[in-house]
């Protein structure tokens, strides 16, 4: 079957971001499926174009089976929150028109956020007479209100409208996070299923020591705290600088960020401010480099801001961790919590807690034994339980039975 995917912030494995869905798509060719993506050509987490200059269109064939439509959007997507909406509502608009010339589609599948690209699949999806798949992958718009983001109260009853439309209007509604089935099905989704974040254990080296990123940045003898991903208000990674700030003075601790994003200069500004000498950052990393960066870690961080809502997540950047052989320090609370605890990966303290955070990091140092017993234990919990590619098995079963099940329904 020919699968359309409306995802603004694709990125495939020569690109830095998220590439859970580049994955997926090859497990369902893998299956015999084909799998067309329309996305855009402004990186998600830097907001900068892929391309040197901007076209309508550019399809891409990264390999037999996949193709890749990059449509046009508006460019300032990190300006400010205006300028944002803008990116989302012309790649909404965008998407649309490249989505009409894409053919023999036999499924439509969404993903947010941002939601408004649910709107693009769903249309698409009725008017080529076919199901409609919708991802959550974020409580949009619950998450931007409560970081403030989203504040006109029109907006934001504009947006709640929307959420439940599209709900109510899917064929079916997947979610990423056993937190979030609870939100989705009080909003009028029927038929929900949880396929969660994982990881492809086969994409890392939980043996190796990361010894030439190591070199190129002078860490040989450091004990490193990774962090990698984006750089956002989400992130409280202002916590980490001023934890950073308590640990100063022991030579042997480096905090290292790798990846992009709206906050990230302001950052470096505050660690130039405050007179680090053990903080280090990094351009983003494609994610077919990132098991080299991720092997030069001796742990790993996972924050978040110390919001109720966020205790619903299952961040992808903990899955990789783990399934890199890295310990885990998650300054997160929630159903991430629980797998963290339950295979014994790591540290789990309570977000905006600095002096716990300094106090986990002193602790991992001390024992680089322990460290080390935490990461493997964590790389055998996903190997048992988060492996993506059993995972994209759950989902190809999901789609063919959805396509069933539409020419039961044609025929019956």
């Amino acid at each position: 079957m020919h699968i359309l995917l409306i995802h603004q912030a694709f990125a495939a494995l020569n690109e830095a971001g998220g590439t859970r869905h580049y994955e997926l798509a090859r497990c369902l060719v893998e299956r015999g499926h084909r799998v067309t993506i329309i996305a855009s050509h402004i990186s998600y987490l830097t907001g900068k174009s892929r391309a040197q200059s901007l076209h309508w269109l550019e399809k891409q064939t990264p390999e037999p089976g996949i193709t890749l439509l990059r449509s046009y959007t508006y460019p300032a997507f990190h300006r400010s929150f205006v300028h944002r909406v803008l990116s989302f509502l012309s790649f909404m608009i965008s998407s649309f028109i490249t989505g009409l010339g894409v053919k023999e589609v036999d499924l439509v599948w969404g993903t947010s956020p941002p939601i408004f690209q649910g709107v693009t699949a769903w249309l698409l999806a009725r008017l080529k007479g076919v199901p409609f798949l919708f991802e959550i992958r974020d409580l949009w718009p619950a998450f931007a209100i409560a970081i403030g983001v989203l504040r006109n109260p029109l907006l934001i009853r504009m947006s709640l409208w929307l959420e439940r439309f599209l709900y109510q209007h899917a064929d079916r509604v997947i979610v990423n996070s056993p937190g979030f089935l609870q939100h989705v099905t009080e909003r009028g989704a029927r038929r929900v299923e949880l396929i969660p974040n994982g990881a492809d254990p086969e994409m890392f080296h939980p043996t190796s020591r990361g010894t030439d990123f190591r070199h190129e940045n002078g860490l040989e003898d450091k004990f490193v705290i990774l962090y990698a991903g984006a750089h956002g208000i989400s992130n409280d990674l202002g916590l980490v600088l001023r934890a950073a700030y308590e640990l100063r003075n022991d030579p042997n601790l480096m905090f290292v960020f790798v990846g992009d994003g709206k906050e990230k200069d302001r950052l470096e500004e505050d660690a130039f401010r405050m007179g680090l000498t053990n903080t280090l950052f990094c351009p983003p990393v494609a994610k077919e480099n990132m098991a080299e960066v991720m092997a030069a870690a001796d742990a790993c961080i996972a924050i978040l801001k110390p919001l109720e809502l966020y205790k619903t997540t299952y961040p992808n950047k903990v899955f990789d961790y783990m399934a890199a052989g890295r310990a885990v320090l998650l300054v997160i609370d929630g159903v991430i919590r629980q797998v963290v605890e339950d295979a014994h990966a790591g540290i789990a303290i309570p977000p905006g807690d600095k002096q716990s955070l300094v106090q986990a990091v002193q602790q991992m140092a001390a024992d680089p034994e322990c460290t080390r017993a935490m990461g493997a234990s964590g790389r055998a919990y996903i190997e048992m339980h988060f492996n993506r590619r059993t995972l994209a098995e759950k989902l190809a079963a999901l789609i063919e039975e959805m396509q069933a099940s539409q020419g039961r329904n044609l025929h019956g």
